[in-house]
C-alpha cells in the first residue's frame, strides 16, 4: 500500500489467547489506561515507498535504534477516542474520521507522511474483530460509570541518523484497551490551578497539535498544580497572558446566566488550542437541547467578574476520557472562586447524559456520528 485508502492486513494471534476467566479478572475495577488487550496494529512507512503491508500482531514490545529520531527531535503523534458496547451487543466508535482527519493535520505540523483515513479506520475495525471480548458492558443506568474501549492511535519517527530533520521512516501503531470511568467512585468537582507563568502554546507554534512535545510541556506545571492541591491546570493565552486556552489535555466551558438566559460559553479557536471531538460535539449537542452557546475570548478577568457578580453558575473540561470533568473551584495567585457550592451542575451533567446516550445507542444518533465496528 502507497497511498491507496484500504490496505492488505497480516494477522498474527496471540497464542494462546487469553482465557474468558483471565480476562475477567483483568477488567475487574477498571480504571483508565492501565490494562491493553491482546493485540496490535503496526504500519511501517518509508519516504519514496509509502505505507507497506499493515501487520495486526500480539501486543509488545517495539525494536528500535537508539538514534530514532522519536528519541532525539520528538516526532511523534496520537489520539484518543473509544469503542462503546451497544444495546444489541454490537460495538462501535465516536466520530471516528474526526479523530483521523485531526491525526493527519497533526502529522502534517511535524512533516509526518499523512495515513489514508480509510486505512485509519481500518486499524480500528480490525483490531476490534480479534478483540471484541476486552470490550467492557455499556453503560449503567445512571449515567456514573461508563466503561469503554479507548484506542490510542500513534505515529512515532524511526531511522538511524542523528542530523536535525524529519525521519525517512515512522510506524503507525494503535493499541487499546477496556477502560473504567474516569471518576473512580462517582463524579466530583475538580479544584483547577490557573497558570499564568508557563503557557501550553504560542501563535505559530503547535498548539493545534495534538503530538507529544505539547504534553511533556504540560507535566511540571501539572506536578505543581497537585503539590497546591488542584486537580488540573487552566493554561492562559502566551501573547497577554489573561485569555483562557484549555487544561492540559481538556478543553473548557463556562455556564453564565446573561440577562436572563443560559449561556454556554467556551475560548473561540485561535491556532493555539486543541479543537476538540468532544469540544466539537459538545456545541452541538448543547444547541439541539436549546442552549445558547457562544465560542468567544474569555479573560480571567472575566471569569473573576462573573464569579463576583454571581453570573457564573458552573464550569466544566471535556475530552475523550472524562466526557465532561465538572469544575467546582479556580484557584490562582490572586484568590480562589468556588461555583456551584462545589457541587456538580445541572446543565454539566444533562451535556454529560445526552452525549453518552448516543454513544451507546440509547438515544437516536441522527447526525451519524457512531461508526460500526462489530
Amino acid at each position: 500500500m502507497s497511498t491507496a485508502s484500504a490496505c492488505r492486513f497480516d494477522i498474527t494471534l496471540a497464542e494462546p489467547r487469553v482465557s474468558d476467566e483471565a480476562r475477567a479478572q483483568k477488567m475487574k475495577g477498571l480504571s483508565f489506561g492501565k490494562i491493553f488487550s491482546e493485540h496490535m496494529v503496526v504500519i511501517p512507512y518509508r519516504e519514496g515507498e509509502g505505507w507497506g503491508t499493515a501487520q495486526l500482531k500480539p501486543f509488545g514490545p517495539l525494536s528500535l535504534s537508539p538514534a530514532a529520531n522519536v528519541l532525539h527531535y520528538g516526532q511523534a503523534i496520537f489520539e484518543g477516542l473509544k469503542a462503546y458496547r451497544q444495546p444489541d451487543g454490537g460495538v462501535k466508535t465516536f466520530r471516528i474520521r474526526s479523530n483521523a482527519k485531526r491525526f493527519n493535520e497533526s502529522a502534517a505540523r511535524l512533516a509526518m507522511p499523512e495515513l489514508p483515513e480509510d486505512v485509519f479506520v481500518q486499524a480500528a475495525e480490525q483490531l476490534i474483530r480479534v478483540d471484541h471480548a476486552w470490550v467492557p458492558a455499556g453503560l449503567d443506568p445512571e449515567r456514573l460509570h461508563d466503561q469503554s474501549y479507548y484506542f490510542r492511535p500513534f505515529m512515532i519517527g524511526l531511522g538511524d541518523f542523528l542530523g536535525v530533520k524529519a525521519a525517512e521512516e515512522y510506524l503507525f501503531l494503535l493499541i487499546g484497551g477496556p477502560a473504567g470511568s474516569y471518576f473512580q467512585g462517582g463524579i466530583k468537582p475538580v479544584t483547577i490551578w490557573v497558570e499564568e507563568e508557563y503557557v501550553r502554546a504560542s501563535p505559530g507554534g503547535t498548539g493545534r497539535a495534538k503530538c507529544a512535545g505539547n504534553y511533556a510541556a504540560s507535566l511540571l506545571p501539572a506536578k505543581t498544580a497537585k503539590q497546591r492541591g488542584c486537580d488540573q491546570v487552566l493554561y492562559l493565552d502566551a501573547v497577554h497572558r489573561k485569555y483562557l486556552e484549555e487544561l492540559g489535555g481538556m478543553n473548557v466551558f463556562l455556564v453564565l446566566q446573561e440577562n436572563g438566559r443560559t449561556v454556554i460559553a467556551t475560548p473561540e479557536k485561535s491556532g493555539t488550542i486543541l479543537e476538540g471531538v468532544t469540544r466539537d460535539s459538545l456545541i452541538t449537542v448543547a444547541k439541539d437541547l436549546g442552549y445558547e452557546v457562544v465560542e468567544r475570548r474569555i479573560s480571567i478577568d472575566d471569569v473573576e467578574q462573573a464569579h463576583r457578580d454571581g453570573i457564573l453558575k458552573e464550569a466544566f473540561a471535556c475530552g475523550t476520557a472524562a466526557v465532561i470533568s465538572p469544575i467546582g473551584t479556580f484557584m490562582s495567585k490572586r484568590g480562589s472562586w468556588t461555583l456551584n457550592n462545589n457541587q456538580v451542575g445541572e446543565v454539566a451533567m444533562g451535556l454529560r447524559a445526552a452525549l453518552l446516550d448516543i454513544q451507546y445507542g440509547m438515544a437516536p444518533d441522527t447526525r451519524q456520528w457512531m461508526h460500526n465496528l462489530l
